[in-house]
Protein backbone atom coordinates (compact mmCIF):
# COMPACT_ATOMS: atom_id res chain seq x y z
CA UNK A 1 0.00 0.00 0.00
CA UNK A 2 1.24 3.47 -0.81
CA UNK A 3 1.66 6.35 1.59
CA UNK A 4 1.82 10.13 1.17
CA UNK A 5 1.19 10.18 -2.55
CA UNK A 6 2.91 13.41 -3.69
CA UNK A 7 6.06 12.75 -1.69
CA UNK A 8 6.10 9.21 -3.01
CA UNK A 9 6.40 10.65 -6.52
CA UNK A 10 9.87 11.83 -5.48
CA UNK A 11 11.02 8.45 -4.20
CA UNK A 12 13.76 8.23 -6.85
CA UNK A 13 14.95 10.25 -9.87
CA UNK A 14 13.03 9.81 -13.11
CA UNK A 15 16.26 9.50 -15.09
CA UNK A 16 17.52 6.57 -13.03
CA UNK A 17 16.60 3.36 -14.79
CA UNK A 18 15.92 0.11 -13.00
CA UNK A 19 19.26 -1.25 -14.16
CA UNK A 20 21.17 1.72 -12.80
CA UNK A 21 19.28 1.43 -9.55
CA UNK A 22 20.14 -2.23 -9.09
CA UNK A 23 23.78 -1.83 -10.06
CA UNK A 24 24.20 1.17 -7.82
CA UNK A 25 22.67 -0.60 -4.89
CA UNK A 26 24.88 -3.62 -5.28
CA UNK A 27 27.94 -1.44 -5.84
CA UNK A 28 27.40 0.43 -2.60
CA UNK A 29 26.90 -2.71 -0.57
CA UNK A 30 23.66 -4.57 -0.18
CA UNK A 31 23.89 -4.66 3.61
CA UNK A 32 22.69 -1.13 4.39
CA UNK A 33 21.02 -0.35 1.06
CA UNK A 34 17.93 -2.46 1.62
CA UNK A 35 16.01 0.41 3.19
CA UNK A 36 13.36 -0.05 5.87
CA UNK A 37 10.12 -1.97 5.59
CA UNK A 38 7.81 0.22 7.67
CA UNK A 39 4.34 -1.26 8.27
CA UNK A 40 1.35 0.72 7.06
CA UNK A 41 -0.16 0.42 10.54
CA UNK A 42 2.56 2.74 11.85
CA UNK A 43 1.67 5.39 9.28
CA UNK A 44 -1.98 5.01 10.24
CA UNK A 45 -1.33 5.21 13.99
CA UNK A 46 0.86 8.30 13.71
CA UNK A 47 -1.69 9.95 11.45
CA UNK A 48 -4.47 9.38 13.97
CA UNK A 49 -2.38 10.70 16.88
CA UNK A 50 -1.39 13.79 14.90
CA UNK A 51 -4.98 14.46 13.84
CA UNK A 52 -6.30 14.30 17.41
CA UNK A 53 -3.48 16.44 18.83
CA UNK A 54 -3.83 19.19 16.24
CA UNK A 55 -7.61 19.20 16.53
CA UNK A 56 -7.20 19.83 20.27
CA UNK A 57 -4.79 22.71 19.61
CA UNK A 58 -7.20 24.33 17.13
CA UNK A 59 -10.15 23.81 19.50
CA UNK A 60 -8.22 25.32 22.44
CA UNK A 61 -7.28 28.43 20.48
CA UNK A 62 -10.84 28.90 19.24
CA UNK A 63 -12.28 28.38 22.73
CA UNK A 64 -10.09 30.74 24.74
CA UNK A 65 -10.51 34.42 23.90
CA UNK A 66 -7.17 35.16 25.53
CA UNK A 67 -5.59 33.19 22.70
CA UNK A 68 -7.30 35.24 19.99
CA UNK A 69 -4.15 37.05 18.93
CA UNK A 70 -1.98 37.01 15.78
CA UNK A 71 0.61 34.80 17.49
CA UNK A 72 -1.86 32.05 18.32
CA UNK A 73 -3.66 32.45 15.00
CA UNK A 74 -0.35 31.61 13.31
CA UNK A 75 0.06 28.61 15.63
CA UNK A 76 -3.48 27.56 14.75
CA UNK A 77 -2.64 27.73 11.04
CA UNK A 78 0.45 25.60 11.63
CA UNK A 79 -1.73 23.07 13.43
CA UNK A 80 -4.08 23.03 10.44
CA UNK A 81 -1.09 22.41 8.17
CA UNK A 82 -0.10 19.45 10.33
CA UNK A 83 -3.69 18.24 10.20
CA UNK A 84 -3.50 18.21 6.40
CA UNK A 85 -0.60 15.77 6.63
CA UNK A 86 -2.66 13.51 8.88
CA UNK A 87 -5.88 13.81 6.88
CA UNK A 88 -4.17 13.09 3.56
CA UNK A 89 -2.38 10.11 5.07
CA UNK A 90 -5.55 8.68 6.62
CA UNK A 91 -7.64 9.40 3.52
CA UNK A 92 -5.18 7.63 1.25
CA UNK A 93 -4.91 4.66 3.62
CA UNK A 94 -8.69 4.28 3.77
CA UNK A 95 -9.04 4.83 0.03
CA UNK A 96 -6.44 2.19 -0.83
CA UNK A 97 -7.87 -0.33 1.66
CA UNK A 98 -11.36 0.00 0.19
CA UNK A 99 -10.02 -0.45 -3.32
CA UNK A 100 -7.85 -3.45 -2.44
CA UNK A 101 -10.70 -5.28 -0.69
CA UNK A 102 -13.18 -4.56 -3.47
CA UNK A 103 -15.46 -2.52 -1.22
CA UNK A 104 -15.01 0.52 -3.43
CA UNK A 105 -15.16 0.17 -7.22
CA UNK A 106 -14.30 3.27 -9.21
CA UNK A 107 -13.26 4.20 -12.71
CA UNK A 108 -9.54 4.91 -13.24
CA UNK A 109 -10.27 8.53 -14.13
CA UNK A 110 -12.06 9.11 -10.82
CA UNK A 111 -9.23 7.42 -8.93
CA UNK A 112 -6.74 9.76 -10.59
CA UNK A 113 -8.82 12.80 -9.62
CA UNK A 114 -9.05 11.66 -6.01
CA UNK A 115 -5.32 10.99 -5.94
CA UNK A 116 -4.75 14.54 -7.21
CA UNK A 117 -6.85 15.92 -4.34
CA UNK A 118 -4.75 13.99 -1.83
CA UNK A 119 -1.62 15.25 -3.58
CA UNK A 120 -2.85 18.83 -3.23
CA UNK A 121 -3.46 18.38 0.48
CA UNK A 122 -0.01 17.06 1.34
CA UNK A 123 1.88 19.42 -0.95
CA UNK A 124 0.00 22.40 0.49
CA UNK A 125 0.85 21.24 4.00
CA UNK A 126 4.57 21.07 3.13
CA UNK A 127 4.71 24.66 1.89
CA UNK A 128 2.33 26.06 4.50
CA UNK A 129 4.18 24.37 7.39
CA UNK A 130 7.45 25.88 6.22
CA UNK A 131 5.82 29.27 5.76
CA UNK A 132 4.03 29.42 9.09
CA UNK A 133 7.13 28.34 10.99
CA UNK A 134 8.86 31.32 9.39
CA UNK A 135 5.91 33.60 10.15
CA UNK A 136 5.83 32.47 13.79
CA UNK A 137 9.56 33.16 14.08
CA UNK A 138 9.14 36.67 12.66
CA UNK A 139 6.16 37.30 14.94
CA UNK A 140 8.16 36.25 18.01
CA UNK A 141 11.07 38.42 16.86
CA UNK A 142 8.79 41.46 16.67
CA UNK A 143 7.35 40.60 20.09
CA UNK A 144 10.80 40.61 21.68
CA UNK A 145 12.56 43.47 19.88
CA UNK A 146 9.58 45.76 19.24
CA UNK A 147 7.41 44.94 22.24
CA UNK A 148 6.00 48.46 22.66
CA UNK A 149 5.09 48.70 18.96
CA UNK A 150 3.98 45.10 18.47
CA UNK A 151 0.24 45.77 18.34
CA UNK A 152 0.72 48.55 15.81
CA UNK A 153 3.06 46.44 13.66
CA UNK A 154 1.26 43.10 13.81
CA UNK A 155 -2.36 44.18 13.55
CA UNK A 156 -5.19 41.70 13.11
CA UNK A 157 -5.69 42.90 9.55
CA UNK A 158 -2.06 42.25 8.66
CA UNK A 159 -2.21 38.86 10.33
CA UNK A 160 -5.27 37.90 8.26
CA UNK A 161 -3.58 39.08 5.06
CA UNK A 162 -0.46 37.09 5.96
CA UNK A 163 -2.42 33.91 6.64
CA UNK A 164 -4.49 34.26 3.47
CA UNK A 165 -1.34 34.89 1.41
CA UNK A 166 0.38 31.81 2.80
CA UNK A 167 -2.58 29.54 2.08
CA UNK A 168 -3.01 30.96 -1.43
CA UNK A 169 0.69 30.58 -2.22
CA UNK A 170 0.67 27.04 -0.78
CA UNK A 171 -2.27 26.01 -2.96
CA UNK A 172 -0.77 27.46 -6.14
CA UNK A 173 2.68 26.02 -5.49
CA UNK A 174 1.26 22.57 -4.71
CA UNK A 175 -0.57 22.56 -8.06
CA UNK A 176 2.67 23.48 -9.84
CA UNK A 177 4.64 20.83 -7.94
CA UNK A 178 2.15 18.09 -8.80
CA UNK A 179 2.16 19.08 -12.47
CA UNK A 180 5.93 19.40 -12.87
CA UNK A 181 7.25 17.17 -10.09
CA UNK A 182 9.78 15.55 -12.43
CA UNK A 183 11.39 18.90 -13.27
CA UNK A 184 14.69 19.67 -11.55
CA UNK A 185 13.79 23.37 -11.67
CA UNK A 186 10.73 22.78 -9.49
CA UNK A 187 12.77 20.68 -7.08
CA UNK A 188 15.43 23.40 -6.89
CA UNK A 189 12.73 25.97 -6.09
CA UNK A 190 11.40 23.77 -3.29
CA UNK A 191 14.89 23.20 -1.92
CA UNK A 192 15.66 26.91 -2.16
CA UNK A 193 12.47 27.77 -0.29
CA UNK A 194 13.37 25.33 2.49
CA UNK A 195 16.91 26.73 2.78
CA UNK A 196 15.60 30.31 2.78
CA UNK A 197 13.22 29.58 5.64
CA UNK A 198 15.91 27.70 7.52
CA UNK A 199 18.41 30.56 7.23
CA UNK A 200 15.74 33.14 8.12
CA UNK A 201 14.79 31.30 11.30
CA UNK A 202 18.40 30.64 12.25
CA UNK A 203 19.25 34.34 11.96
CA UNK A 204 16.23 35.36 14.03
CA UNK A 205 16.89 32.74 16.70
CA UNK A 206 20.57 33.66 17.01
CA UNK A 207 19.63 37.31 17.45
CA UNK A 208 16.99 36.43 20.06
CA UNK A 209 19.43 34.22 21.95
CA UNK A 210 21.98 37.04 21.89
CA UNK A 211 19.40 39.34 23.49
CA UNK A 212 18.45 36.73 26.09
CA UNK A 213 22.09 36.16 26.95
CA UNK A 214 22.66 39.89 27.29
CA UNK A 215 19.67 40.19 29.62
CA UNK A 216 20.84 37.29 31.76
CA UNK A 217 24.34 38.81 31.96
CA UNK A 218 22.87 42.16 33.01
CA UNK A 219 20.69 40.49 35.65
CA UNK A 220 23.66 38.56 37.01
CA UNK A 221 25.89 41.62 37.22
CA UNK A 222 23.21 43.75 38.91
CA UNK A 223 21.98 40.89 41.13
CA UNK A 224 18.37 41.63 40.26
CA UNK A 225 15.56 39.11 39.84
CA UNK A 226 14.53 38.56 36.19
CA UNK A 227 11.57 40.56 34.98
CA UNK A 228 8.61 38.93 33.26
CA UNK A 229 9.67 40.39 29.92
CA UNK A 230 13.20 39.07 30.19
CA UNK A 231 12.00 35.66 31.31
CA UNK A 232 9.54 35.63 28.43
CA UNK A 233 12.30 36.53 25.98
CA UNK A 234 14.39 33.55 27.03
CA UNK A 235 11.40 31.20 27.05
CA UNK A 236 10.32 32.37 23.61
CA UNK A 237 13.78 31.88 22.16
CA UNK A 238 14.06 28.39 23.66
CA UNK A 239 10.61 27.45 22.35
CA UNK A 240 11.41 28.57 18.83
CA UNK A 241 14.77 26.82 18.92
CA UNK A 242 13.07 23.57 19.91
CA UNK A 243 10.61 24.02 17.05
CA UNK A 244 13.46 24.66 14.62
CA UNK A 245 15.41 21.63 15.82
CA UNK A 246 12.40 19.34 15.54
CA UNK A 247 11.58 20.70 12.10
CA UNK A 248 15.15 20.29 10.84
CA UNK A 249 15.43 16.71 12.11
CA UNK A 250 12.04 15.71 10.70
CA UNK A 251 12.20 17.50 7.35
CA UNK A 252 15.97 17.69 6.75
CA UNK A 253 16.40 14.10 5.45
CA UNK A 254 13.58 14.56 2.93
CA UNK A 255 15.03 17.78 1.52
CA UNK A 256 18.50 16.22 1.46
CA UNK A 257 16.85 13.44 -0.54
CA UNK A 258 15.64 16.08 -3.04
CA UNK A 259 19.14 17.58 -3.23
CA UNK A 260 20.60 14.18 -4.08
CA UNK A 261 17.96 13.63 -6.76
CA UNK A 262 19.15 16.81 -8.46
CA UNK A 263 22.90 16.43 -7.90
CA UNK A 264 23.68 12.69 -8.05
CA UNK A 265 20.69 10.65 -9.26
CA UNK A 266 22.76 7.61 -10.30
CA UNK A 267 25.55 7.68 -7.73
CA UNK A 268 25.65 4.40 -5.74
CA UNK A 269 25.69 6.07 -2.34
CA UNK A 270 22.90 8.46 -3.32
CA UNK A 271 20.84 5.52 -4.51
CA UNK A 272 21.32 3.84 -1.15
CA UNK A 273 20.04 6.99 0.52
CA UNK A 274 16.94 6.86 -1.69
CA UNK A 275 16.11 3.38 -0.32
CA UNK A 276 15.33 4.91 3.10
CA UNK A 277 12.53 7.06 1.70
CA UNK A 278 9.86 5.50 3.93
CA UNK A 279 11.88 6.55 6.99
CA UNK A 280 11.84 10.14 5.74
CA UNK A 281 8.06 9.95 5.41
CA UNK A 282 7.73 8.69 8.98
CA UNK A 283 9.86 11.60 10.20
CA UNK A 284 7.59 14.04 8.35
CA UNK A 285 4.51 12.64 10.08
CA UNK A 286 6.39 12.68 13.41
CA UNK A 287 6.88 16.42 12.95
CA UNK A 288 3.11 16.93 12.92
CA UNK A 289 2.86 14.77 16.06
CA UNK A 290 5.58 16.59 18.02
CA UNK A 291 4.58 20.20 17.24
CA UNK A 292 1.32 20.18 19.28
CA UNK A 293 3.13 18.67 22.26
CA UNK A 294 5.59 21.55 22.21
CA UNK A 295 2.79 24.11 22.19
CA UNK A 296 0.83 22.37 24.95
CA UNK A 297 3.74 22.04 27.36
CA UNK A 298 5.43 25.37 26.65
CA UNK A 299 2.31 27.57 26.89
CA UNK A 300 0.60 27.58 30.28
CA UNK A 301 -2.53 29.29 28.93
CA UNK A 302 -2.86 26.84 26.05
CA UNK A 303 -2.15 23.91 28.37
CA UNK A 304 -4.93 25.00 30.72
CA UNK A 305 -7.37 25.42 27.86
CA UNK A 306 -6.44 22.02 26.46
CA UNK A 307 -7.41 20.44 29.78
CA UNK A 308 -10.75 22.22 29.59
CA UNK A 309 -11.30 21.02 26.04
CA UNK A 310 -10.47 17.42 26.96
CA UNK A 311 -12.84 17.52 29.92
CA UNK A 312 -15.51 19.25 27.80
CA UNK A 313 -15.58 22.31 30.07
CA UNK A 314 -16.98 24.68 27.50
Amino acid sequence: MSTLAPLRLLREPSNASEGNHSNATVGAGSGWCQGLDIPNELFLALGLVSLVENLLVVAAILKNRNLHSPTYYFICCLAVSDMLVSISNLAEMLFMLLLEHGVLVMRPSIIRHMDSVIDMLICSSVVSSLSFLGVIAVDRYITIFYALRYHSIMTLQRAVVTMASVWLASTVSSAVLITYYRSNTILLCLIGFFLFMLVLMLVLYIHMFALARHHLHSISSQQKPPTAHRGGSLKGAVTLTILLGVFFICWGPFFFHLILIVTCPTNPFCTCFFSYFNLFLILIICNSVIDPLIYAFRSQELRRTLREVVTCSW
